[in-house]
C-alpha cells in the first residue's frame, strides 16, 4: 500500500513538473531564435553607419549620427547581456582569457558619453585573467556607476589595475564603518537621496564570491570611497 501511495505521489508530481519543464524550454528556444534574429539588424545598422559616416563632413549630421552610434553600442550592449544571461541559465562555461586592461578601457570608453563631465584618471597595467568576461563587465560598470552617483560634487573617477588588482576610487560621501557592514544587504543605500534599487553591490559581490575574485572596501564619510578587486594570477 505504501509502495501503491509513493509511486502515485511520483506519478502526480511529474504531471505537474512536465509543463512546467517543457514551458521553460520552450522560453529558452524563443530566447535564443530572438537573439539570433536580433544580430542581423544590429550588424547592419552598425555596418551602415560606418559607411554614411565617410560620405559626410556636416558637423550636425555627424553628431546626429554619433547619437545613433551611442544608441547602438546600448542595443548591442542589451544583446550581449541577454546572450550571457541565457548561457548562464543553461549552465556553459563562460571563463575565457583576456587582458583585463583592456576590458576597463572598453568600459571606461562605453560609459563615457554617460559621464561626460567625469575626468577618468586612469593607470591599467596589462594584467591577463581568465573569467567571466561579460559578467565581469557589469561588475565594473557598476562600480563606475557608483563611484560617479555618490560623487555628485565631484568630477573626477581614477581607476587603477597593478598586480592583479583592480581599484575604483570616488570622491564623494564615502561610508562609515557601519554603513560598511550593510553595503552588501539587497536594496541598502547609504544616501536615500540617491536614485536607484540598492541591489548592485549584493550582485557585485555574489558574482565575485563565484569567481574567487576578493572584494573589499576603504571608505571614510566625506571622503570617498575606494572598491578594490584583487583577482588570482593565473
Amino acid at each position: 500500500m505504501l509502495c501503491f501511495v509513493a509511486l502515485s505521489a511520483v506519478f502526480i508530481s511529474k504531471l505537474a513538473v512536465d509543463p512546467l519543464a517543457q514551458h521553460l524550454q520552450n522560453l529558452q528556444n524563443l530566447s535564443r531564435e530572438t537573439l539570433h534574429e536580433l544580430n542581423l539588424p544590429i550588424s547592419t545598422i552598425k555596418t551602415n553607419l560606418q559607411m554614411v559616416k565617410k560620405s559626410l563632413e556636416n558637423e550636425k549630421a555627424l553628431k546626429r549620427l554619433g547619437r545613433i552610434d551611442n544608441a547602438c553600442l546600448m542595443l548591442e550592449q542589451r544583446y550581449n547581456e541577454l546572450d550571457y544571461m541565457i548561457k548562464t541559465q543553461t549552465m556553459q562555461n563562460l571563463q575565457e582569457s583576456f587582458d583585463l586592461a583592456i576590458l576597463v578601457q572598453e568600459r571606461i570608453s562605453f560609459l563615457q558619453p554617460l559621464y561626460p563631465h567625469i575626468n577618468f584618471l586612469t593607470t591599467l597595467k596589462s594584467t591577463h585573467i581568465t573569467n567571466d568576461k561579460i559578467g565581469l563587465c557589469k561588475v565594473i560598470d557598476n562600480l563606475i556607476d557608483n563611484g560617479v552617483k555618490y560623487a555628485p560634487n565631484s568630477n573626477q573617477l581614477d581607476i587603477s589595475l597593478d598586480n592583479h588588482e583592480l581599484r575604483v576610487q570616488d570622491y564623494g560621501c564615502g561610508m562609515d564603518e557601519v554603513e560598511l557592514l550593510k553595503i552588501y544587504d539587497n536594496y541598502y543605500q547609504s544616501d536615500e537621496n540617491i536614485k536607484g534599487f540598492g541591489i548592485g553591490l549584493s550582485m557585485v559581490k555574489r558574482f565575485c564570491d563565484k569567481q574567487k575574485i576578493h572584494l573589499s572596501f576603504k571608505s571614510k564619510p566625506n571622503t570617498g570611497t575606494t572598491v578594490i578587486l584583487k583577482f588570482k594570477k593565473d
